[in-house]
């Protein structure tokens, strides 16, 4: 089996990336929308990193104490030796931990996003075909448009209503796909939702 994608909320956890260089602002430029407090520990910082105010740098070395406080952590040293430490380190503390380009080494995938409004997908491979992933995240791109996006908005806004108003799961999920059919069909007032969800009560 592949990795389980769990989908965690990590708005204010606190991310420790080794490596500063354009890898290591690659997965800056994924984490940064989510609201993750990130710190970089390398001698050399590129400047696109450096640059960006939200980031704590720290310029030496790494040092164990480093993962003092980290929830999750990013390798991206370059360095073989230094990447087989740092994981060696997160297993024994429990850290999850990911090694940029080295599968074997982590215990967690970055996967291929795509991210709009409520709407984030996540897609992997296992680390088999980056390409693949990007390909197939190219195609989830297209059929985001206006009108799905604000199909998830509106499911989400009656969805507190339907789960109070109709007694079984059953007729909840069927009263939630009617729904979502009509809203992928056209325009849909607040007035033809109510009257729909009373139709399942």
């Amino acid at each position: 089996m592949g990795y389980f994608p769990f989908f965690v909320d990590i708005e204010n956890l606190s991310c420790l990336i080794i490596g500063g260089g354009k890898v290591a602002l690659r997965k800056v430029e994924k984490l940064s929308p989510f609201g993750v407090k990130i710190k970089v520990v390398s001698i050399e910082v590129c400047k696109e990193i450096s640059d960006n105010q939200k980031i704590e740098i720290i310029r030496r070395k790494f040092a164990p104490s480093d993962l003092d406080g980290a929830d999750f952590v990013i390798s991206a040293t370059g360095d073989e030796n230094a990447n087989n430490e740092i994981f060696r380190l997160c297993k024994e503390r429990k850290i999850p931990v990911n090694t940029v380009d080295d599968k074997e080494k982590c215990t967690f995938l970055f996967p291929s996003l795509v991210c709009s409004d409520d709407m984030t997908v996540g897609i992997s491979t296992g680390g088999k075909s980056p390409l693949f992933a990007k390909y197939f995240r190219e195609r989830i791109e297209q059929l985001l448009d206006e009108k799905n996006l604000e199909a998830v908005s509106i499911l989400g806004k009656y969805r507190p209503l339907i789960k109070e108003k109709i007694p079984t799961q059953q007729k909840r999920q069927a009263v939630q796909e009617k729904l979502l059919e009509m809203l992928l069909g056209g325009k849909t007032d607040d007035k033809q939702i109510k009257t729909l969800i009373e139709e399942f009560i």
